[in-house]
C-alpha cells in the first residue's frame, strides 16, 4: 500500500462527513450516500462516513473515494455482464447515474457461513436455524465454512436507523412491493455478477466471501445495477492463501473489508443496540488502511487519495458555488 500512516492520520481531520449542495437537486441521505436527484440524473456523493449494524458509526479518512473509485472500476468491469447506471465519474468523491426507481430489496449472495451480525446466516445457524432464506442447511457446519455453492439470501430495504430483515423469495414476492418477473431477473444479474467478482478475486489471491447488489428500473423500465459493487462496504473479502489454515485452527480469516470494525464493535458489547461506542483513531486509520488494501488489490492499481478539502473540490468539479 503507498499511502502512508501520517497521511491517514492527517485525513482524519479532513473526512467528508456530510454535504449539503441545495443547487444539485432534491437530497436524499443514505447512511454513506448522499444522493442529490435533478434532471433525468442522481449525483452520488460517497461520503466518509462508515455504517455497521445498520447504524452510522463516524468517518473513516478517505473511505469514499475508495470506494467510489472502486465502484466505478467494477462497473466498469461487468458493463458487458449486467447494465449499471453509471453515466460520470466527476471527482473523487462523486458518481453520476441514471435515475432509477430502486427494487424494494437488496440481492445478497453468500459463499460462505459466516458474520457477527443479527442478520448474518452464521448467526441464525448459530442459534439452530436449519432453513435459512428458503435453503436447507446441513448439520454439522463451522464458522467461516464453505457451503456447497454460492445461495441468494435476499433483505427487505430498511428505512435510515431500522434493521434489514433477510427473507425467502417466496416471502419477498408475498410482501407484494416486487414482481416475480423484476425479481428473478435481479437475482440473476446477482448470481452472473457474484461468479465473476469470485472470477477476479480469485485471480488476485483473495475470496469474495459475500456481498450485497441493488437494482433499480430505468425511466424505460429496464433493470439495472446500482448504488456499488464488489466494495468494502458491500462485501466481504478474505486472503486465500492463509484462509484453510486459519479455519482448521478455529480462527477468524483474515480480512480487509469493514469487518475489522465490526468486530471491534462487537469486542466493545455494541451489535446494534444502545450506545455506539466511539471508535478511536487507531482503529479508523487501521479500517482505512484496510479499505485502502482491498481497492490496490483488486484494481491491482495504487490508490493516489486526493488530498485537498473535498467539500471545495466537489462543488468546483460539478461546477456549483460554495457548499
Amino acid at each position: 500500500m503507498t499511502v502512508s500512516q501520517d497521511t491517514l492520520h492527517g485525513g482524519l481531520w479532513r473526512t467528508l462527513k456530510a454535504t449539503n449542495f441545495e443547487s444539485l437537486g432534491h437530497k436524499y441521505e443514505g447512511k454513506v450516500r448522499d444522493c442529490y436527484i435533478a434532471d433525468g440524473k442522481r449525483y452520488i456523493v460517497v461520503t466518509d462516513r462508515i455504517s455497521a449494524f445498520d447504524r452510522v458509526l463516524g468517518t473513516l479518512p478517505y473511505k469514499g473515494q475508495v470506494l467510489n473509485g472502486l465502484a466505478a472500476w467494477w462497473f466498469e468491469e461487468t458493463k458487458g455482464i449486467v447494465p449499471n447506471h453509471v453515466i460520470d465519474v466527476p471527482d473523487p468523491n462523486v458518481m453520476v447515474g441514471i435515475e432509477c426507481e430502486p427494487l424494494p430489496v437488496e440481492m445478497v449472495v453468500r459463499s460462505y457461513i459466516t458474520g457477527v451480525t443479527s442478520t448474518s446466516i452464521w448467526t441464525h445457524y448459530d442459534k439452530g436455524v436449519r432453513v435459512f432464506c428458503g435453503h436447507e442447511l446441513p448439520d454439522g457446519l463451522k464458522k467461516h465454512q464453505k457451503l456447497p455453492d454460492a445461495i441468494l439470501t435476499p433483505s427487505t430495504k430498511a428505512e435510515k436507523g431500522e434493521h434489514d430483515v433477510s427473507a425467502s423469495r417466496e416471502e419477498i414476492l408475498a410482501m407484494g412491493r416486487i414482481t416475480a418477473e423484476d425479481f428473478d431477473e435481479a437475482a440473476g444479474y446477482a448470481m452472473a455478477l457474484f461468479a465473476h467478482g469470485q472470477k477476479v478475486c480469485a485471480e488476485r489471491g483473495l475470496i469474495l466471501v459475500d456481498t450485497k447488489y441493488e437494482f433499480g428500473k430505468t425511466p424505460d423500465g429496464k433493470i439495472v445495477v446500482i448504488d456499488e459493487i464488489h466494495t468494502p462496504d458491500s462485501s466481504r473479502f478474505w486472503y486465500a492463501n492463509s484462509y484453510q489454515a486459519r479455519f482448521e485452527a478455529g480462527e477468524d480469516p483474515e480480512s480487509f473489508d469493514k469487518e475489522y470494525v465490526r468486530r471491534w464493535l462487537a469486542s466493545n458489547g455494541y451489535t446494534g443496540e444502545g450506545t455506539i461506542p466511539t471508535i478511536p483513531d487507531e482503529v479508523r486509520v487501521e479500517a482505512s488502511r484496510r479499505y485502502i488494501q482491498a481497492c490496490d488489490e483488486i484494481r491491482g492499481t495504487a490508490f493516489a487519495p486526493d488530498e485537498n478539502d473535498p467539500l471545495p473540490r466537489i462543488a468546483k468539479n460539478l461546477g456549483l458555488g460554495a457548499p
